[in-house]
């Protein structure tokens, strides 16, 4: 049965992709144009096992180096330039050009996906820049014109449409615009490899009962998908109508104020262990990034925001612990402590998590009862870990969970997955 598109979002989302971002900045620093120079990054020139982080359009195209491949893989050639990672100058580009976003958008319309992907909500800005298409060309110019780098881009109604449209006609023509009457003849004849949300295991999971295309998975019911996949069979099925609620909304790391993330669920949540699950993998990725930023926090803070279908909108509520903290455990117990005191059994779209009131992580208040040095040396070493060996190296299990959304999480944030 099809969707009801009369209540499905109308925006004006663009969707924007540096082309080869790490390699593009490489090429153009030595006055190489970016879409013709055979470049690639190299995390350590002097290990052949070396990862590649990008690799130019025209090495990608000619040699089939891509990112992940190593060094050793890399043909020995005259015309490959080979240059070290330089993040601090990429995450400078990268700041420019959200400036350049910035200079035509208020910063809530600026959805940072990671380095070198962003999501823009043009809603607003045809009456100062026109139609939503002209406002993309002049950004897309703009940051050509300044930086010499090249960007495609996507327009759709909503983040979902604007994504998978850049992915697969933005990238080739350099800019695109999908709606909902394109679903038929753009989005449905899509393999499901190519249909951005979709993971490989849940692409074999598809396959096991003969899906292989997106127009494919738009004929079983919603209500075979959600028995099957749960939480995530919610999404399969709106995904393959090209319909997505999702909101555009950024995470923030500001290290005076505060480090949080927010998420908008796919679909309503009541069952309170799922809300649980969702509010633990939140603690888990703010206290990851508290971490990484050599910092402790003192209080959390966590806001609810309820379904359409309710009469209220929510809450917002926070609560002080006993001592600065960087663990997981401390941060979920306390927003657990919040979500007893105050939920009440609402249909809830919205979860957001935020730790505050900072002090670096060297400062150290003990405890004589519990050992939470040891605590957070643990943390730090699956820190490692993961950043060495990959993020599901080790898990709680808790993230096995139904409702969670540690992988949603993790893939939209910073990532370079990619």
């Amino acid at each position: 049965m099809q969707p009801d598109y009369s209540d499905a979002p109308q925006n004006q989302i663009l969707c924007v992709d540096m082309k080869s971002f790490y390699a593009s900045i490489e090429l153009v620093k030595r006055n190489i144009h970016p879409l013709k120079g055979y470049l690639a990054v190299i995390g350590d020139k002097k290990r052949k096992g070396s990862v590649v982080l990008a690799a130019s359009a025209a090495l990608k195209q000619k040699y089939g180096i891509k990112t992940a491949h190593r060094l050793y893989q890399i043909p020995d050639r005259e015309e490959i330039i080979l240059a070290e990672a330089n993040m601090g100058l990429y995450l400078e580009i990268s700041m420019k050009i959200t400036e350049i976003f910035n200079s035509y958008l208020p910063l809530e319309a600026i959805h940072i996906y990671s380095i070198d992907e962003a999501w823009l909500k043009l809603n607003g800005s045809q009456k100062k820049y026109g139609d939503p298409f002209e406002l993309a060309v002049k950004i897309k110019e703009e940051i050509w014109s300044k930086y010499g780098l090249p960007c495609s881009m996507g327009i759709g109604p909503n983040m979902f449409m604007a994504k998978v449209a850049m992915d697969n006609e933005g990238k080739k023509s350099g800019l695109c615009r999908w709606d909902y009457s394109d679903i038929p003849e753009k989005l449905w004849p899509l393999n499901l490899s190519d249909c951005w949300g979709i993971g490989s295991r849940t692409e074999k999971k598809l396959n096991k009962i003969g899906v292989y295309t997106i127009g494919e998975l738009a004929q079983l019911p919603l209500e075979y998908l959600e028995n099957k996949f749960g939480i995530i069979g919610n999404q399969l099925y709106y995904h393959a109508w090209g319909i997505d609620y999702s909101e555009v909304e950024g995470h923030f790391d500001d290290r005076k104020k505060a480090v949080g993330r927010g998420i908008t669920l796919y679909s309503d949540y009541t069952c309170l262990e799922e809300i649980k699950t969702v509010i633990f993998n939140l603690a888990e990725e703010v206290s990851k990034r508290v971490r990484q930023n050599n910092l402790k926090g003192k209080t959390v803070s966590l806001a609810l925001g309820y379904s359409k279908s309710e009469n209220k909108k929510g809450f917002s509520r926070q609560l002080s612990l006993e001592k600065r903290t960087d663990l997981t455990r401390d941060i979920y117990q306390a927003a657990v402590v919040i979500l007893n005191k105050h939920y009440q059994g609402e249909k809830v779209r919205k979860i957001s998590l935020y730790l505050t009131k900072f002090t670096d992580s060297d400062y150290q208040q003990l405890n004589l009862f519990e050992n939470d040095l040891k605590r957070s040396e643990i943390n730090q070493l699956r820190d490692r870990l993961a950043s060495k060996m990959g993020k599901d190296v080790l898990y709680y299990a808790r993230n096995l969970e139904k409702g969670n959304i540690k992988e949603r999480i993790e893939n939209t944030i910073g990532g370079h997955h990619k």
